[in-house]
């Protein structure tokens, strides 16, 4: 899934750090000119020191949240109704898992090492996507991730699959395939809840009232607050605006909820005829931050399954590491 738009930046650097990031404005122009002209860019190509560290910041979150983006649907693979859903929520998570490692391996190219960027996440240190920090209550509010949440998140990435760094578009151009089918599957179970019986759309209209301040938050901040995002759009590290990507998120998506006789917990959305742009009520931002910062209602929850898949999981990671500790096992002769 599950690159959100923005990237969170809590760096702190102090102004001898700034200072230390200025590159060489020849190298720099000519990579500038690079971009402009439709080139990729290479993990052996100069790049700007700040293009490098935005890069990996963004990557490097798309990775976590793909892996943390997999925990509220996996406690649902048990609980799904019948074996054709459960069949294909495993599949699901599991393909969940395998991007996260394709966007791991995209951001090692730029110098740091996946144990690092895991340390970070654990620490808390590198950030995920704020929508996985909610509690995935009903099953109805699987299929609301399994629909909005994903078609929000390939708003986002077929954007940036178009962007300059090479490793991360060509990550990006496989997992929007395979989002494709995950979009497809989470549209089946949501129309099924809102097309069955009463009971079952009142569900799905409550998981949609509580997920939608979340989904409305994906995108990110308005773009009068979004700092980098001029210069990370002019290096094509960001391909669209956090406004741009919400609007067309509404604008391919809220025909839909509402043909179905769903309503959204906005009263003020609306397509403004005019300008052809969506308005709605402002989200709550400063939750949104608070999220981000650690504090929403399933942040402790999320790493502390992370932390524990770590530490159980830190005997393998060592036996691949030492060659003297591998298992051997002889091959049968034919």
């Amino acid at each position: 899934m599950y690159g959100g738009g923005y990237i969170y930046d809590d760096s702190g650097r102090s102004r001898q750090q700034e200072e230390q990031l200025q590159d060489d404005p020849v190298k720099l122009a000519a990579f500038e000119a690079r971009i402009a002209g439709g080139e990729k860019i290479e993990p052996g190509d100069w790049m700007p020191a700040e293009y490098r560290r935005q890069l990996i910041r963004l990557i490097e979150q798309h990775a976590h949240s793909e892996i943390i983006g997999a925990l509220p649907e996996g406690t649902w693979i048990t609980r799904a109704p019948g074996f054709k859903r459960k069949l294909a929520l495993i599949a699901k998570v599991q393909d969940e898992i395998g991007h996260g490692q394709l966007l791991y391996n995209a951001a090692e190219t730029l110098g740091k090492s996946r144990e690092a960027m895991i340390n970070d996440l654990l620490s808390g240190k590198s950030k995920y996507s704020n929508v996985f920090n909610y509690p995935a209550e009903t099953w109805a509010d699987v299929t609301v991730i399994g629909f909005l949440i994903d078609a929000a998140a390939i708003v986002n990435q077929v954007a940036n699959a178009k962007g300059s760094y090479g490793p991360y578009c060509r990550a990006l151009e496989r997992i929007c395939y395979e989002e494709s089918f995950h979009l497809k599957q989470g549209h089946d179970a949501f129309i099924e809840l809102a097309t069955g019986t009463a009971a079952q759309k009142a569900m799905l209209q409550d998981a949609l009232n509580r997920w939608w301040q979340p989904i409305m938050h994906f995108f990110g901040p308005p773009d009068k607050v979004s700092a980098h995002s001029e210069k990370l759009m002019q290096w094509k590290v960001k391909m669209a605006s956090n406004d741009d990507m919400r609007n067309q998120f509404l604008e391919a998506y809220v025909p839909k909820i509402w043909e179905l006789g769903l309503t959204l917990p906005d009263p003020l959305l609306k397509k403004n005829a005019e300008t052809g742009k969506w308005e709605y009520s402002d989200p709550d931002w400063d939750l949104f931050f608070e999220v981000i910062k650690g504090n929403g209602p399933c942040n402790k929850e999320r790493l502390d399954v992370r932390k524990w898949a770590e530490e159980h999981g830190r005997w393998i990671r060592k036996a691949l590491m030492r060659e003297e500790e591998r298992a051997r096992t002889a091959l049968p002769v034919a």
